[in-house]
């Protein structure tokens, strides 16, 4: 009832091919875009001069002009900031360095902490951020902390806020904590970077600094609070000369070795030993082929992350979908981003196919032979991306007690790929896009497997972006077709998933062909927005998804069949005043039918944003649905009436320059057919030394939900098809902890812990069927002429006139306990060490009594399997 589905941008092909052949028509990408622009010069220096050690004492540095001159954008925007920065730069024929000296009159003020890679924490930063192709769209931006922790991000639009911190490139960065302040000494590889190769190179580039004991940040080229841009605000870097562009041979090979402990393994499962272990390798390796053409490959891809997916309990029909973690597919991912379209962790993720025997030993995932990506980026504003990869075919070993043992096949041999190509154009950097998927697999014609996957699939997106004024305005959209061919049971059971049921009786625009073996459908949106200004925002948006549209074979889905429009209006003020800072006000209206134009969902919503005088934050958000008609709630039946509802939110949040930050979040809704959540949520971080940070984030809900679907059985009405569909109600209860905790030696040696104690438990209660088509009311048994009789097992049996059948008992009690203790060493530029001790704790019981917070100890407790891994790679650059 609550969830909202985002909206996307899309357009019609027609305007889109429209849009890329103007942008083949363009000159190169703009240059300046104004004579008023801040320039900043570097400055070439010999081989060798720069001795990085955060002292900025060479010659060399002193010699370098000075960049100054910085402005205040938080607290007080457009003041001189509270402290002097000076940044120098100089390069050789390697690498560019920057040299920055903050100067701070109150040495307390500095903080230093230490942490690991791209965690700020509350420490003082400096960054510069390149534009190194001059677009006025995407920049680089490499940064580093007091403490010596480095982080670094790629923003693949001109949005200081949006941006990638998995773009994890080679380069170096030193601190010296001095009595007037800080230094910064940074080293970044020509190697690392792209961009087009001339004789005199001319780069968009910015710096910033912050402060958070005193909430401050200044910026060298600062974007004022009412616009959303970054790159094309930036200054312009020149003294740049003769520099070589070309990427070499960059190898990174991993050994790992992981052993696997099971307390109290399964006594009559034959496969579960206590103790398993085994050693793989792998590797990736990146090939320049020319100055902006970039070859990567990976042979067994590792995930080497540091957090456990979450533990759910999924009571819907629908998919759940994790990020990806593996650094082959999260680099550079933003190029291959087709919405839903394309999701990377299908790669190595095996179907759901039926395994059968009473025990399975299964791979967890399907063995990755081989991946590659080519990316690059042409001169006039083109990039490019091809990525393909390799899946082998994997089996499971089974048991059971009529056949003893045997096997069964999991997988075939899966070929993936993805084709991505974006133009630039205009002197706003308008885009132009398209991204093509497509999935293979060797499936013969007497497969088993053939009658639950699809033999090919093949997608195709086309988008656009239009900027206006600097991006004050922008029009975008998109539109796309998918088709999946395969047996007729394949198809078949295509057809009837959660993703599209066509089975359902009361609708006529679609129906079940139990003949088919290919399916095809489209997708699309559009998107008119104004995204700068002092105070007033708006937005239109709209999208569809036919009821065939089916990206599953290599993308994400929930459900198809859906258009949707929404708008939303905001007002803001970022001047600060006597109690607030700045504040914001939003309301929106959406609304999602289904494509014979029966409304599924509507609602209006209002947000509201405040930052107090004293930093704390205030949000606030209220809606309001309205009655629809849901066409999933019965899982392949006729619609099911929603009520009214209405949900509030409310969250605080602390100052980011306390010692101790928080925040509390409570979330609280009800329906007028009984529906009723409560969410209490928030986190605590605390730093007990420099070195140390530690969090805990837990997670209280309890609700009860009048509409859980339970079974579909025949003896209906008339009024049904048929057919009972039959609901229960739910009162549901979870608690979790995200806890975090972490020590660094130094910025390059650091000890982490993630962990998720969890626990949840489910009565099912009051069952009823739906009495017809579309209706908000059940039937409950127990009345109107029904009884109900509890079995000792939990199940009921439903007596109604002469018909009597039963319900199997439901409810569940869950503990779960997940976590990861990661030793992370990069003992050499590029090449790192890590000792991982994995736990995996599960247990169930079918019982609905709720659960408390002592249930997590209790799930930190319970059996379950350990890992050990140690993983060593080395990165080596050749030529």
């Amino acid at each position: 009832m609550y969830a909202k589905k985002s909206a996307h941008c899309s357009s019609a092909l027609a305007l889109l091919l429209a849009l890329a052949g103007s942008a083949g028509a363009q000159s190169a990408p703009a240059g300046d875009g104004g004579a008023d622009r801040r320039v900043a010069e570097a400055r070439a220096v010999p081989g060798g001069a720069i001795t990085l050690d955060g002292r900025l004492d060479e010659a060399s540095w002193r010699d370098a002009p000075i960049i100054d001159g910085f402005v205040q954008k938080e607290p007080v925007e457009g003041a001189e900031p509270s402290a002097r920065t000076e940044v120098r730069i100089v390069y050789d024929a390697s690498a560019l360095y920057v040299g920055a000296r903050m100067h701070e009159g109150d040495p307390d003020i500095v903080r230093a902490p230490v942490g690991r890679r791209d965690e700020l924490g509350q420490a003082d930063w400096f960054l510069i951020s390149l534009d190194t192709y001059l677009n006025r769209r995407t920049a680089v931006t490499f940064g580093v902390t007091a403490g010596g922790t480095r982080f670094d991000r790629y923003h693949d639009r001109d949005d200081e806020d949006a941006y990638d911190e998995a773009f994890d490139p080679v380069w170096e960065a030193r601190t010296r904590t001095e009595a007037d302040g800080w230094t910064a000494e940074i080293r970044i590889p020509f190697s690392q970077l792209r961009f087009t190769p001339a004789a005199d190179q001319r780069w968009g580039v910015n710096f910033a600094r912050a402060i958070p004991q005193r909430e401050e940040r200044s910026y060298w080229v600062p974007v004022p609070r009412s616009v959303q841009a970054w790159a094309s605000r930036f200054g312009t870097l020149e003294g740049l000369r003769d520099i070589d562009p070309a990427r070499g041979v960059e190898l990174l090979p991993y050994v790992a070795s992981d052993a696997r402990l099971v307390a109290e393994p399964d006594a009559d499962d034959p496969f579960a030993g206590a103790r398993s272990g085994s050693v793989r390798v792998g590797g990736d390796l990146k090939v320049g082929l020319g100055p902006n053409v970039t070859l990567d490959a990976t042979f067994n891809p590792d995930f080497g992350q540091v957090e456990a997916d979450p533990a759910v309990v999924n009571l819907s029909a629908f998919e759940v979908f994790f990020p990806e973690r593996r650094p082959f597919f999260t680099e550079g991912s933003q190029l291959f981003d087709g919405g839903n379209l394309f999701y990377s962790r299908r790669i190595g993720g095996l179907p759901a196919v039926p395994q059968g025997g009473d025990y399975v030993d299964a791979p967890e995932t399907a063995t990755i032979l081989g991946a590659a990506k080519l990316t690059g980026r042409l001169e006039r504003g083109t990039s490019f991306g091809v990525l393909g990869a390799v899946t082998d075919e994997e089996r499971a070993r089974i048991w059971s007690e009529e056949e003893g043992f045997g096997t069964a096949r999991l997988a075939p041999r899966t070929w993936t790929g993805v084709v991505a190509g974006q133009q630039e154009f205009g002197a706003d950097a308008s885009t132009a896009s398209v991204v093509f998927t497509g999935v293979h697999r060797e499936l013969g014609e007497e497969d088993p497997l053939a009658d639950y996957l699809h033999r090919s699939a093949i997608g195709a997106l086309g988008r656009f972006n239009l900027r206006f004024q600097g991006g004050t305005y922008a029009v975008s959209g998109q539109t796309g077709y998918t088709r999946v061919h395969g047996s007729a049971a394949a198809l078949l059971r295509t057809q009837r998933s959660p993703v599209h049921f066509f089975q359902r009786p009361d609708q006529e625009h679609v129906r079940v062909d139990p003949t088919r073996t290919a399916l095809s459908g489209h997708f699309g949106s559009l998107s008119v927005a104004k995204n700068s200004g002092r105070h007033w925002l708006w937005s239109l948006d709209g999208y569809w998804e036919s009821p065939g549209y089916e990206p599953n074979d290599a993308g994400s889905l929930g459900n198809a069949d859906e258009i949707a429009a929404f708008a939303t209006l905001t007002y803001r003020d970022t001047d600060p005043g006597r109690w607030l800072r700045n504040w914001s006000l939003s309301v929106s209206q959406e609304n999602t039918w289904a494509f014979d134009g029966v409304r599924a969902f509507g609602a209006l919503r209002s947000d509201a944003r405040l930052t107090l005088a004293n930093f704390w934050r205030i949000n606030v958000t209220a809606w309001r649905d309205f009655r629809g008609q849901s066409p999933t709630l019965s899982r392949g039946g006729p619609r099911v009436g929603t009520g009214r509802a209405w949900v509030t939110i409310a969250q605080l949040l602390s100052s980011t320059a306390s010692d101790t930050r928080w925040n509390a979040r409570i979330y609280f809704g009800e329906s007028e057919q009984g529906e009723r959540t409560m969410r209490l949520s928030g986190q605590v971080s605390v730093r007990p030394g420099p070195r140390w940070q530690l969090s805990v984030a837990p997670n209280y809900l309890i609700g009860t939900d009048p509409r859980q679907y339970v079974a579909r059985l025949p003896g209906g009405p008339a009024a049904t098809f048929g057919e009972r569909y039959v609901f229960a109600t739910t009162d549901r209860t979870t608690f979790l902890a995200e806890i975090r905790a972490a020590y660094a030696v130094r910025p390059d040696l650091t000890v982490e812990l993630y962990a998720e104690p969890f626990a949840a438990s489910g009565r099912f209660f009051d069952h009823g069927e739906l009495p017809e088509a579309g209706s908000r009311a059940l039937r409950t048994y127990g009345t109107d002429g029904t009884g109900v009789t509890v079995q000792s097992d939990g199940s009921r049996t439903i007596t109604d006139g002469n018909e009597t059948f039963t319900l199997s008992a439901r409810d569940f009690n869950v503990r779960s306990f997940r976590s990861n203790a990661v030793l992370r060493w990069e003992w050499r530029p590029g090449s790192t060490l890590y000792l991982v001790w994995q736990q995996d704790r599960f247990s169930s019981t079918p019982e609905g009594s709720r659960v408390g917070a002592d249930d997590l100890w209790d799930a930190v407790t319970t059996p379950g399997e350990h890992r050990l891994l140690v993983k060593a790679t080395y990165w080596l650059p050749v030529g």
